[in-house]
């Protein structure tokens, strides 16, 4: 477990910094490879109450549509669905190169004893999941019980086992700077993959903001321990635009070794199909 550095920079002065970031211009074929690498970082989602198997089967054929297209385009990296779903999509894609992720951790609330977390993330694991969603309580975040936080933060972990772990923040709850940073220092110090803005249940979801503060995070952590951990802003990103600030975020902060769908993923429902019409012209 490391120690991480004092975090005291004022709302104000990350708003300013993610605004130069994100306001800059990428145009021409830059901005074409930004969205082809921004198409292949998707995690292409559902969910909702109503999602059946008809729905998820028809987001899976359409999840390994884009190479088929004879246009180049890459496919999505993943597809997210909830658990009941995990087997179907699993033998749907096998062999395709898209990964089947899930949430768990009591998705999306937070709110449920560490037993029934850990539960969760075990089922997630025998089903075939490649890559695990969880969520944070955000109740013990704003009450100040960092402890319990952290335990089931790291039985999450432990029972993922050797399964992705992205570890939701819920950044629209958390309230300020410092309790975004906190959340951020928690997770990674439990061995998370990735950190997760939101669950896109919630606003505000995913900022640019918010994600700097966990931007910054990781590359302290990297910079003390030599592991990459991912970023996945999620919620509310439905244009190439939005995108394109999320993308220039990471590459700003955290360099191009991130840009790929190992280290980087945006969620999104309806995004992608408009990131490949416009590479397509």
């Amino acid at each position: 477990m490391i120690t991480f550095n004092n975090y005291e920079h004022p709302y104000e002065s990350i708003t300013e910094r993610a605004s130069a970031i994100t306001n800059k211009t990428i145009a021409g074929a830059g901005r074409t490879e930004a969205l082809r690498t921004i198409l292949s970082c998707i995690d292409l989602t559902s969910l909702e109450g109503t999602d059946t198997g008809v729905k998820i089967f028809s987001m899976c054929e359409h999840a390994h549509s884009f190479s088929q297209q004879n246009s180049g385009l890459p496919d999505v990296a993943a597809v997210c669905f909830y658990l009941p779903f995990v087997a179907q999509a699993r033998k749907q894609l096998e062999g395709t190169g898209v990964k089947v992720a899930t949430v768990a951790g009591a998705f999306p609330h937070g709110q449920a004893p560490t037993e029934i977390k850990r539960a969760e993330v075990e089922y997630a694991v025998k089903a075939g999941a490649h890559e695990i969603d969880v969520v944070i309580a955000r109740g013990y975040m704003l009450a100040n019980k960092c402890n319990e936080m952290q335990v089931q933060l790291e039985a999450m972990r432990a029972a993922a086992g050797n399964t992705t772990l992205k570890v939701i923040l819920e950044t629209g709850e958390l309230e300020t700077v410092y309790k975004i940073r906190r959340a951020s220092e928690m997770a990674l110090n439990a061995g998370a993959d990735f950190l997760k803005t939101s669950t896109g249940k919630t606003k505000p979801a995913a900022t640019p903001q918010a994600l700097l503060i966990m931007l910054d995070t990781i590359k302290e952590f990297y910079e003390k321990t030599g592991k990459m951990v991912g970023i996945k802003p999620s919620g509310g990103i439905a244009e190439p635009d939005d995108a394109i600030k999320y993308y220039l975020l990471v590459k700003e902060i955290l360099g191009d070794a991130w840009l790929n769908k190992k280290y980087f993923r945006i969620g999104a429902s309806r995004l992608a199909d408009k990131v490949a019409s416009e590479i397509r012209g």
